[in-house]
């Protein structure tokens, strides 16, 4: 079983490199199941519905999200209604939307999908750990195979959960960041784990924004609206193959592909 995962996907610039990118990675790479962090999907900034059932309709098969998935107000509506869009699942409880989901894939077998924000340099929300601990339990009873999306800023944070779930889940991908860590592994008990699987957006950016902007931002700390940068587009993403039997990782290897 191949499970890819697509980091941070970034404005319309990054919807179009999942386009041109993600049909040959499948068919090439055998892919089973696909997830990927939409939360920066509508111009840099949240997901709405258009773009929602756009990248759904591009082959993906869960939509996971993070700190800006508020950024758009029509999510609050549109997370009810579209269970394949997860937000962290510690936000306080009776927020809109769900934070785990089990889903089967083409070939039958069942997936869970469980999303988690940290919590240093980030909102105080609920414990990702302790909400970890009570997701997990409820989703093998329904699935083998089970892939974290753990959105956070922290490596010592994204590190620290990647051990504590080392034997409970398939996979911990790291997101938020926007920048792929060279770090990807299977820990010693078959959990794969990678601290951030990068962006999905323009190339030549700051982190997804037009570098003129970030930079004037250091130079003068004068607030200012950030505009996501156009041109040639990075596809940054995770292969994680899972013996479907134990549940656990036999490899997980990171790719970046670019489109002019």
């Amino acid at each position: 079983m191949k499970i890819l995962f697509i980091g941070d996907i970034v404005g319309k610039t990054g919807r179009k490199a999942v386009k041109k990118g993600l049909p040959d990675i499948v068919n090439k790479l055998k892919i089973d199941f696909v997830i990927a962090n939409v939360e920066n999907a509508a111009g840099g900034f949240g997901i709405t519905k258009a773009i929602g059932e756009e990248l759904l309709a591009l082959g993906i098969d869960i939509m996971t999200s993070g700190n800006h998935i508020w950024d758009k107000k029509e999510a609050v509506t549109y997370l009810p209604k579209e269970n394949r869009l997860l937000r962290p699942a510690n936000y306080p409880g009776g927020v809109p939307g769900e934070g785990s989901i089990v889903m089967s894939a083409s070939s039958g077998e069942k997936i869970g999908v469980l999303n988690l924000s940290g919590r240093v340099f980030m909102q105080p929300l609920d414990c990702p750990f302790q909400a970890a601990k009570k997701e997990i339990p409820a989703l093998k009873e329904q699935a083998s195979i089970i892939i974290v999306d753990f959105h956070a800023e922290a490596t010592s944070e994204k590190c620290a959960i990647g051990w504590f779930l080392d034997g409970e889940v398939s996979a911990v991908i790291g997101t938020h960041t926007h920048v792929q860590t060279a770090d990807e592994k299977i820990l010693p008990k078959g959990t794969a784990f990678i601290t951030d699987v990068g962006m999905t957006g323009p190339v030549n950016s700051i982190i997804g924004v037009k570098k003129e902007q970030i930079i004037n931002k250091f130079l003068t700390q004068i607030p200012v609206r950030f505009e996501t940068a156009k041109g040639e587009s990075l596809l940054s993403c995770a292969v994680v193959e899972i013996n479907p039997k134990t549940g656990m990782s036999t490899s997980i290897q990171r790719l970046q592909l670019t489109f002019a």
